[in-house]
């Protein structure tokens, strides 16, 4: 048998431990410890009774005439802000992106939406009661200078449209936020060559410029309605008990005297969880598809 027939056997090839892992270990040990196991948890305790067994009681007290009242509510109010924070949001970014405004100008309305978006809890429901309360400074002055009583009128900051409003002060910046890169997508080139064929700004923007924007437009739009499912510091501080939402009604199952019911309250819980992973997994769908779009 000649040499060239001998057929050398290679030896196995060791994998090596990349240590490029070790810069996202953080991150998933945060992702385990304060998302995955509390998740893990609520899922657990949602089927669990007052005496420690398994029981389906829980799921079934969702379908209450409260509980839903709650859950309709807090959609309604997530939906309301989401898409008047959208629009607002959409607008100011293509003002200050595509507009014929001073450059400095995108510099100050991006660092501002990039604390505004964050500024949440106590703080912000202080502001706003402090601004638009019964005593709120714009309040009296609507009154005392231009003779407009807002209480008088039907507005109440601890009411659906208060709340609203409230959201609408973290919704707006965050849209700005993830709708800019989306506008910066859009190629000086397609707005000349459609103007070379005659089409108008109107014509351009409708046939062109929204459109592409569309998918990123839809899944912001999602973003920001779980953004403020989910919310409740603000709510709380805000309306207190005043206004049935599911935070809120969550948080008096789970800390209340007179209301508690942890087993209720996780169940509560994991519907909100439910709600929120439907609105961000068509968030992530939807901006995979823009950016295949956009490049």
């Amino acid at each position: 048998m000649s040499a060239t027939n001998l057929s050398v056997a290679s030896p196995p090839s060791r994998r090596r431990l990349s240590f490029e892992w070790l810069g996202v270990t953080p991150f998933i040990i945060f992702a385990v410890m304060f998302l995955i196991l509390p998740t893990l948890y609520l899922v657990g305790a949602a089927f669990v009774g007052r005496d420690g067994q398994f029981t389906f009681e829980n799921i079934a007290g969702l379908f209450t005439d409260q509980i839903i009242a709650a859950y309709w509510i807090s959609i309604r109010i997530s939906g309301a802000s989401a898409i008047i924070g959208a629009l607002v949001g959409l607008a100011v970014a293509l003002a200050i992106i595509r507009g014929r405004l001073p450059a400095g100008l995108r510099s100050a309305v991006m660092t501002f939406s990039g604390v505004a978006s964050n500024f949440a809890g106590v703080p912000l429901a202080f502001a706003f009661i402090s601004t638009l309360g019964r005593l709120g400074l714009v309040t009296i002055i609507l009154k005392t200078v231009f003779d407009i009583d807002l209480y008088k009128a039907g507005f109440n900051l601890l009411s659906f449209w208060g709340l609203t409003l409230t959201y609408l002060y973290f919704q707006i910046p965050l849209m700005i936020l993830i709708i800019a890169p989306a506008i910066d997508g859009l190629k000086k080139e397609w707005s000349e060559a459609a103007s070379t064929l005659g089409a108008t700004p109107w014509q351009f923007w409708r046939y062109i410029g929204l459109p592409i924007l569309w998918p990123s437009f839809l899944g912001t739009l999602s973003l920001l309605f779980a953004n403020a499912f989910g919310a409740i510091a603000t709510a709380y501080a805000l309306t207190g008990s005043s206004l049935n939402i599911v935070p809120i009604l969550l948080y008096a199952q789970i800390r209340g005297d007179a209301l508690q019911n942890p087993g209720l309250g996780a169940a509560l819980a994991l519907g909100m969880i439910l709600i929120t992973a439907v609105a961000n997994i068509i968030y992530l769908v939807i901006s995979a598809r823009a950016e295949r779009w956009m490049k």
